[in-house]
């Protein structure tokens, strides 16, 4: 049920009697998502409210005046919009007035009720820190698969971030469903091939290969090539900057063709494009797309790492 799913999210975010809840949709949201948050808040006794905008046209683009300042005089702001919020001048600033952010880009009634939802938050933390303690010393990633992706990462200097469903300190952030462990590279380089999902393409019919040189990709091969580089010129050269690179850390979540759910899947990883401003990179671009690679192989300084030895 869809407030069965609600009801997970304010648990999450240990929202209490008397806060401030601020529910960001859009014309696209579906109803009875933006309903079932509005009442199960308004049943601990928040001080409930909605806002309704007009669909953005990617993820990470800016919200309108009026929602981005509302957001920071909020004490949580939940975003069921069709497209992410996270990475966001909007987000970031109402994360500094101290709101806690739940960004749920594409959720549908069924991800309401089922799948990475559903997931024991503190499980899911037990798995990121255990994740987290063992990769904060690593200075290069190298990712396989045997589609053709062979890529290395330079995370000298970078940090590691985590993602786990449990927000409940002034200022804090996370997707709903949750479970990942992430980074913004220094630097990268080689070819990354995406199986899984796209960020506004769902569940691949076949592979999109990328070419990266220096953190950025030089070129892009596949049936859909044609389409994602007319994204990516519309936004501008930062749109193709190799943003993150993360592993996705949920044992409930399922490949399903949207990004928000799929870049959770224990096992996967996933790196995306463009904007990584709001997780300690140094690029605003004004877009924030991921990848899904199914099967990866990692090494991490050049030891191989079993991913399956830690998500259980």
């Amino acid at each position: 049920m869809v407030s069965k799913g609600a009801n997970k999210v304010l648990e999450s975010y240990g929202v209490k009697k008397g806060e401030s809840v601020l529910i960001v949709v859009d014309t696209s949201t579906p109803s009875s998502i933006g309903k079932s948050l509005f009442e199960a808040a308004k049943n601990l006794g928040c001080e409930v409210m909605t806002m309704t905008m007009l669909p953005r046209t990617h993820h990470g683009e800016e919200l309108p005046t009026a929602v981005a300042e509302a957001m920071k005089n909020a004490d949580v702001v939940i975003a069921p919009t069709t497209f992410s919020l996270t990475h966001t001048q909007a987000r970031i600033n109402a994360c500094k007035a101290g709101a806690r952010v739940a960004s749920m880009p594409g959720i549908t009634e069924k991800m309401m009720a089922s799948g990475g939802i559903t997931a024991n938050s503190n499980r899911i933390y037990d798995i990121a820190m255990g994740l987290a303690k063992r990769l904060e010393k690593a200075r290069k990633v190298r990712v396989t698969s045997e589609l053709g992706t062979d890529i290395e990462f330079d995370l000298g200097g970078c940090k590691w971030m985590l993602d786990t469903g449990l927000c409940h300190e002034s200022g804090c952030s996370s997707n709903l469903p949750a479970g990942e462990l992430y980074i913004a590279p220094k630097d990268a380089n080689g070819i990354f091939v995406v199986d899984g999902s796209m960020s506004g393409f769902g569940i691949l019919e076949s592979p999109i290969e990328f070419t990266v040189r220096d953190r950025y990709v030089t070129g892009i091969t596949g049936k859909l090539a044609g389409k994602l580089n007319a994204i990516l010129d519309n936004v501008g050269e930062k749109a193709r900057n190799i943003a993150e690179f993360g592993i996705g850390l949920n044992p409930e979540a399922r490949l399903i063709g949207n990004v928000l759910e799929d870049e959770k899947v224990g096992g996967t990883v996933h790196i995306a494009l463009g904007d990584n401003s709001t997780f300690g990179g140094d690029i605003i671009a004004g877009i924030h797309l991921d990848g899904i690679i199914t099967k990866p192989l990692l090494f991490v300084d050049g030891e191989e790492f079993i991913l399956s030895n830690y998500i259980i």
